[in-house]
């Protein structure tokens, strides 16, 4: 909801900014996110260079990642930062306290149920209030990483390694944290404001100089032509970034203001535009929302780049990567020829904690389980459950279409390349379809936009799932590590 005319600071966090914010006509909340980011991507670049494996202990990088992340926390949102301390201790003490068993059951109810109250108390409670300021972005962030680990707990203690997945062995936790460790993984200034969460076996050997080796050795470096040890520097890859993450907010300022969502849906607009016009507009205003979480997405990114932290490896050229805690691919959101691959690219990491926490151990519906957990997880508006519950139909549609129909295309290069083209334009519209109520929020608009769209979507969908014949997909969790070598060996011996 934007502010009115003359309305007060409606921030819980420091008004420190607020000669600032008037200036530039920026709400005061958005301007302390902004300098928190810059500020921590300062200081990473101090933690890499003074605060190294090399030069201080693992403790001591350790205290300083978490002191500062609380003092970000309270700085952007004040008394509202409580909430997040208290959902850490809450959680530690369960970490602690209850069988490994059960530990992911009771650390995913309690972070969930904690998070959807915050939620509801903060859009019925507060939403018309003095206290407007959106504390849970950080509390998302902390809620995956709570989550997270206690499943790699639950699956290094409570399970034996035959009934993992490799990914699940591989990220596997061993032992339980110590409070220190606990509170910077959940808590570090590289992470606390915007993301993304990562996995806890990964931040642990960032912090204890064993990272970059690590992933080295998981690519085996030698055969990437290196005769030593190569020590890769993050430098071109945050510069790259924050290149992006300029261009990301001059469209922001420029763009995203002069194509807002809701002209969509405005009577003068649909009495006079025609449906197609209609259509290419929806696309260009859904291109108009996306600069502010390119910016915030990449910009956090670059802050735990310069860090040390998200090496993820070389790639066939023998590149060192900076990637794995990026959270989106743009190239590849902006030619998606599907919405597998768009849903893929868009939001990363926490496409990954889905399929880590709900899809990869759902013994039953795993996608639709898991669009329902990420709509919970958004938050409450309505209009995130018609996106997701849309998606769910989409998304089983477009599988169906392309089990179906995609290999008649494959066999000459001029109708894959009309195949790709026909399914480019039928991707984004259906996406741009999808997420307008997640940006209208209410349920009005969202029916109304429905309605001036004629449901086609909706409609195309179900004749497809009518027409064309389901093929059940393999599930992971019924592919623990043991059956997979088994299967490997078998199809080796033949």
């Amino acid at each position: 909801m934007a502010e009115p005319p003359g309305a007060p600071h409606r921030t819980t966090g420091s008004t420190l900014l607020h000669p600032l914010s008037g200036l530039l006509g920026i709400p005061l909340d958005q301007i302390n996110f902004v300098a928190c980011q810059l500020f921590a991507l300062l200081a990473a670049f101090w933690f890499r260079i003074y605060l190294g494996p090399s030069h201080a202990s693992s403790a001591v990088r350790h205290a300083f990642a978490t002191l500062f992340g609380i003092y970000f926390a309270v700085f952007c949102f004040g008394w509202y930062s409580i909430h997040l301390f208290v959902l850490v201790m809450m959680n530690y003490g369960i970490m602690n306290m209850a069988s490994i068993p059960n530990i992911h059951r009771y650390s995913f109810v309690v972070a969930m149920g904690y998070l959807t109250l915050c939620h509801i108390s903060r859009i019925y409670i507060f939403h018309y209030g003095i206290l407007t300021t959106d504390f849970s972005g950080p509390l998302m962030i902390i809620t995956q990483k709570i989550t997270t680990l206690a499943c790699q707990l639950h699956d290094g203690i409570g399970r034996q390694a035959e009934e993992l997945t490799a990914e699940q062995n591989r990220l596997a936790v061993k032992t339980r944290p110590s409070l220190l460790e606990y509170l910077s993984y959940l808590l570090n200034f590289m992470s606390v404001i915007a993301g993304p969460c990562s996995n806890y076996k990964d931040y642990i050997a960032f912090i204890e100089g064993r990272h970059v080796h690590m992933k080295l050795l998981e690519v085996n470096w030698k055969q990437k032509g290196y005769d030593r040890l190569p020590d890769p520097s993050p430098t071109g890859a945050v510069m790259y970034k924050l290149c992006i993450t300029l261009v990301s907010l001059i469209l922001f300022l420029t763009l995203t203001k002069n194509f807002p969502m809701a002209y969509i849906i405005d009577n003068e607009f649909l009495d006079k535009t025609p449906f197609l016009s209609r259509l290419g507009y929806l696309y260009v205003v859904t291109q108009a929302a996306k600069p502010k979480y390119y910016f915030a997405w990449t910009l956090a990114d670059a802050v735990n780049n310069a860090a040390g932290y998200g090496f993820s490896g070389v790639d066939e050229r023998g590149a060192f990567r900076w990637d794995l805690l990026s959270n989106l691919n743009i190239w590849n959101i902006e030619t998606a020829t599907s919405f597998k691959m768009y849903i893929e690219n868009w939001n990363i990491q926490t496409a990954a904690w889905l399929k880590r926490v709900c899809y990869d151990r759902a013994p039953w519906y795993p996608t639709a389980l898991t669009f329902i957990l990420s709509a919970l997880w958004h938050g409450i508006y309505p209009g995130y459950y018609f996106t997701f519950l849309t998606g769910i139909l989409i998304t089983l549609a477009a599988r169906a279409i392309r089990n179906n129909c995609r290999h008649y295309f494959l066999s000459s290069v001029p109708l894959k390349i009309a195949y790709d083209i026909v399914t480019w334009v039928v991707t984004q519209l259906a996406v741009c379809y999808t997420v307008a109520p997640f940006v209208m929020l209410a349920v009005e608009p969202t029916i109304k936009f429905y309605k001036s769209m004629y449901f086609h979507m909706h409609i195309l969908s179900i004749l497809v799932l009518l027409v064309l014949p389901i093929r059940p997909q393999a599930h992971s969790i019924r592919k623990p590590q043991n059956q997979a070598m088994q299967n490997s060996v078998k199809s080796k011996d033949k």
